[in-house]
């Protein structure tokens, strides 16, 4: 009996997931052989990913020998660099994540001295969930901005976070969303999960944040 097309679709994708569990596998080892910490940041373009990441690096630059691994479809590389530490750019050309295959030649071109790496996703909270890269911890972010809707509407996606992140608290006061509720929606979803409420303008919760990443 023939596979129908749809079958042999799932039927690829599967494969392909297993494979990037595999790599991933191997990432989580690779980093751990050369004593880097790994951590990925998810969420969508504009939650403030980027921001966080250099509120954290400002705290604890002193600490570590950091580098910064960006993914976007295409872009230029952030203002990260600014703040002295390495930073690599990965332009998709239209793939709308990263995966662990992917990455692991620009995990090998990190300086010999890295021990901490942040790896920024690219911009959505569909996509990247499926394909873990193998870091310590997936960091999911949402802004205030992304209305109160947003984490029922992507329970996949928060199911697979170590750490969500709520962030933009400097526009409560503007907007019709309680933070306490997107935290009630984390937690019914993935109790496991620490929730880190922020602002990565005013830096409201990034101490939180860098306890809760034992940082």
């Amino acid at each position: 009996m023939k596979m129908d097309s749809w079958e042999k679709i799932v039927s690829v994708e599967k494969d392909l997931i297993q494979a990037n569990e595999e790599l991933a596998d191997e990432n989580k080892n690779y980093f751990k052989n050369r004593g880097i910490r790994a951590i990925e940041f998810l969420g969508n373009i504009g939650s403030g990913k980027t921001s966080l990441i250099a509120k954290i690096i400002e705290k604890v630059k002193d600490k570590y020998n950091i580098a910064v691994i960006n993914g976007d479809i295409a872009g230029d590389p952030t203002d990260i660099e600014r703040l002295g530490v390495s930073t690599i750019q990965i332009n998709t050309g239209g793939e709308c994540h990263l995966d662990a295959k992917y990455i692991r030649p620009f995990v090998e071109k990190l300086p010999s001295e890295t021990n901490l790496c942040f790896i920024e996703n690219v911009g959505n909270l569909i996509c990247p969930f499926e394909f873990p890269l193998g870091c310590e911890h997936r960091v999911v972010v949402v802004g205030l901005t992304d209305g109160p809707f947003i984490i029922r509407k992507h329970p996949v996606t928060f199911r697979i976070a170590t750490v969500a992140v709520i962030n933009k608290l400097d526009l409560q006061e503007f907007l019709d969303n309680d933070p306490k509720k997107l935290v009630e929606d984390c937690k019914s979803i993935n109790p496991k999960a620490a929730v880190v409420l922020t602002s990565a303008k005013t830096g409201k919760g990034i101490e939180e944040l860098i306890k809760v990443l034992n940082l």
